[in-house]
């Protein structure tokens, strides 16, 4: 079985499903770049639970959870298979590890998974699995949350992050309005999503530790992220990858300026 880098990937807006851009041609690339997985499982910030859960559906439903978009993107399904044994092995790991958590057999697929498995993996034959998030609980929770996955990636499972680097969505909507319309438009960073993300990649190859302490640390972390829920899969991204993973950075753009694409990789050490 080959082992498994994790991915954390800022998944932006759902036009990435019908308008690839920059960070939908990184995804591609990866998806043709990387060993097939055996199945993914997906953090995702769009299912928000108190306690983790994990989604043991057969066969998910495509969730179209957002609105004002164009009606293209609400015929879009993705017609993956649900992967209820690694959904069911997950919490296994989550209960060895001292973590409550539990299962969901009705949970249907968000678009925080659906849009980047479309490039990633086109076919939609690969199995997913989602693992819901905790945005009441802090990000040292979502630390432990990854470690306790980690064997996964020894199994040949694909731990995917999908969040946001920066996650202003007030900003990027006073943007889209102000242009007429929903578009992607690619464009130089505002200086504080630079001075976030750099912070960040910091952390990531140098600080690990910071990043329990992102909130408090990180420059303008609350104009970054008004709110968490779409930071802390990278959180769980990095833990399953175990100690000391490499770090591998993909720079995948920023759209109106302030919400950036970047992805990372992190290959476990053997």
């Amino acid at each position: 079985m080959t082992t498994q880098p994790t991915l954390f990937l800022s998944h932006g807006s759902p036009m990435h499903a019908v308008q690839a851009g920059r960070a939908g041609e990184s995804w591609s690339a990866l998806g043709q770049r990387l060993t097939r997985p055996a199945a993914v499982l997906v953090a995702s910030a769009h299912w928000e639970t108190e306690l983790p859960m994990l989604a043991t559906s057969k066969q998910p439903e495509t969730i179209h959870d957002f609105g004002g978009f164009p009606a293209e993107l609400y015929r879009i399904h993705y017609p993956a298979p649900g992967a209820p044994a690694i959904a069911q092995r997950a919490l296994e790991l989550l209960h060895g590890a001292g973590l409550p958590a539990s299962a969901n057999g009705c949970r249907g697929r968000d678009h925080g998974a659906w849009v980047p498995l479309m490039r990633l993996f086109p076919a939609a034959d690969v199995p997913v699995a989602q693992i819901s998030i905790q945005p009441s609980l802090d990000a040292d929770h979502h630390l432990r949350v990854g470690a306790a996955l980690a064997s996964l990636a020894h199994e040949g499972v694909l731990v995917l992050g999908s969040g946001h680097m920066t996650h202003n969505l007030h900003e990027w909507i006073a943007d889209a309005r102000r242009r007429g319309s929903m578009t992607i438009d690619e464009r130089e960073p505002v200086p504080y999503v630079s001075q976030f993300r750099d912070w960040v990649d910091n952390a990531l190859h140098r600080d690990p530790a910071a990043l329990a302490r992102w909130r408090q640390d990180a420059p303008h972390a609350a104009r970054a992220h008004p709110t968490p829920e779409h930071f802390l899969p990278l959180m769980i991204a990095f833990g399953a990858a175990g100690p000391r993973p490499l770090v591998e950075h993909i720079d995948a753009g920023v759209d109106s300026g302030v919400l950036a694409m970047d992805a990372y990789l992190f290959w476990p050490r053997r």
